[in-house]
């Protein structure tokens, strides 16, 4: 849909000259406009409205608009304010609470005033942020709106953290029992590691699970190898495997849904932990295997720094599609999410730092809230993560340190299962490393859609995010954590509508 020709013509008419849309509702064939406009209209207006929200509702469904008289408070302006904040403008927010926005209402909007501690100008005086703010606030309420810095001293303290974890919370890996051991390579091996715990070099490990994925491939040297994506219940393991010619078309027998053992090295590779399998072998988890809980730190009472949102309305091409989704996706509860970061060395020793993180959280089937948060860096971003991401270091001073930020985290994902793009190599190894640091364990159940689509598409280049996004339609400003993050959860819903249910 095209949002500004819509507003044009929607404020074209007596009453809803200062309208916004707030949602738009899609119950079968039906397709409600939720209009809300600060002035008095006749009832006329309304039917003038819904012709216009028909002209852009796709053919086969019937549009109408639904008008609502709102006149902001002061309170859920000023909420509103701070939530603005703490989504574009994070090192401000970090010195700035609900209780330091003032507001002045007027028949037509109105103007705010935030206030803020002089010792931290240099954190907020961001060059065009007030108008940013006033911009933003005129979308999401009727009227214009204007604002202004100001200044002065409020005897603001620093931001205090809880105490670090106990020792307990420290976990040497976890191993559990093969069974029905069928040699291939004939490596023969007992005991299977955790998939989650692979968070380490590691030589001579095995790894047991269920093969989601598996394809023949020839090198550059004319040698057969095997592109292998392995689960067993904690975490998914991706790999290559080299062949012996002796027992090739023994492995070339392994189909998807499989149970096989790998073993090899978990080992340092290009700045990330990569597993080289070097033997591989038939086995299968315990039966009725249920995966060992680690203690951890409790889900956190209250959000401390990072607070979540109800998410914005977003307008994809898909919006109206027929198709009803499925039982188990709609009972579950999903965090997808995305991080931007210093680089990509994932491996312990030399792990790079998290820089942004953006998530949004699906429950009965739709995207019900976002949390987004820039994160305090200690080092200096490069010249080529700048230009990747748009982020600079300016925009992380004043930032929340990577605990408190995770600490949210943990509890905006209490219940829910994690999804991501390249989450298993990338994003959960970062959260679970920084995690573990304060005593979270973020050892919920992950969906990744990398691997989903190399399961499920067939034919594409390859199944980078933005190729995915073209794919199903979908734009977004790539390289930026909450945008990348709804992109995947639009695309994630995608694949559970082709699937006629949640991946396995």
């Amino acid at each position: 849909m095209k949002s500004k020709e819509f507003l044009r013509e929607i404020r074209a008419i007596g009453g809803l000259g200062r309208a916004v849309l707030k949602k738009i509702e899609v119950s079968g064939t039906d397709v409600t406009f939720h209009l809300v406009t600060d002035m008095t209209y006749a009832p006329e207006a309304v039917a003038q409205a819904s012709e216009v929200c028909r002209r852009y509702t796709p053919a086969g469904y019937r549009g109408e608009a639904r008008v609502l008289k709102s006149v902001p408070a002061e309170e859920g302006v000023r909420k509103e304010i701070a939530d603005i904040l703490r989504s574009r403008f994070p090192s401000v927010a970090a010195f700035v609470s609900p209780e330091d926005i003032e507001v002045d209402l007027s028949g037509a909007g109105g103007k705010f005033y935030i206030n803020a501690d002089g010792s931290a100008k240099a954190r907020t005086d961001e060059e065009g942020m007030i108008d940013a703010v006033g911009e933003e606030l005129s979308r999401r309420l009727c009227g214009t709106w204007l604002g202004e810095m100001r200044f002065r001293d409020m005897g603001k303290g620093e931001i205090v953290r809880d105490a670090p974890p106990p020792a307990e919370y420290v976990m040497a890996p976890r191993f559990f029992p093969i069974a029905d051991y069928a040699p291939i390579d004939g490596a023969s091996p007992q005991n299977a590691v955790y998939i989650a715990d692979l968070t380490e070099e590691m030589t001579g490990v095995t790894v047991c699970g269920t093969v989601s994925y598996i394809e023949e491939r020839t090198s550059k040297n004319n040698k057969q190898y095997f592109t292998i994506s392995l689960s067993d219940g904690t975490g998914t393991l991706r790999c290559n495997y080299f062949s012996r010619k002796s027992t090739l078309e023994k492995v070339r027998s392994v189909r998807q849904g499989d149970g096989i053992c790998l073993t090899g090295d978990n080992e340092v590779f290009n700045g990330g932990l990569s597993f080289r399998a070097k033997y591989l072998d038939r086995g299968e988890l315990p039966q009725d295997f249920v995966p060992e809980e680690r203690p951890s730190r409790p889900v956190p009472p209250a959000y401390r720094t990072v607070f979540p949102v109800p998410a914005a309305d977003f307008v994809q091409g898909d919006l109206f599609g027929s198709k009803e989704l499925p039982e188990d996706f709609r009972k579950g509860k999903f965090v997808v999410f995305d991080l931007e970061t210093t680089g990509t060395n994932t491996a312990p020793s030399n792990i790079d730092h998290i820089t942004e993180i953006g998530a949004v959280k699906i429950e009965g089937g739709a995207i019900t809230e976002k949390f987004t948060s820039f994160v305090a860096c200690p080092v200096k971003l490069t010249e080529e993560i700048v230009r990747l991401t748009g982020i600079t270091d300016d925009m992380l001073v004043g930032a929340p340190a990577v605990g408190d930020v995770l600490a949210d985290f943990y509890k905006f994902c209490d219940g829910c299962a994690l999804v991501g793009h390249n989450a298993v190599g990338f994003d959960v190894r970062f959260v679970r490393f920084y995690g573990a640091k304060e005593g979270y364990r973020f050892d919920h159940k992950v969906y990744d859609t990398y691997l989903i689509a190399q399961r499920e598409l067939f034919g594409l280049s390859n199944y980078r995010l933005n190729t995915l996004a073209d794919y199903f339609g979908f734009t977004f400003h790539h390289h930026r954590a909450y945008d990348d993050a709804f992109v995947t959860a639009k695309i994630f819903i995608e694949f559970v509508k082709r699937g006629g249910g949640l991946p396995r």
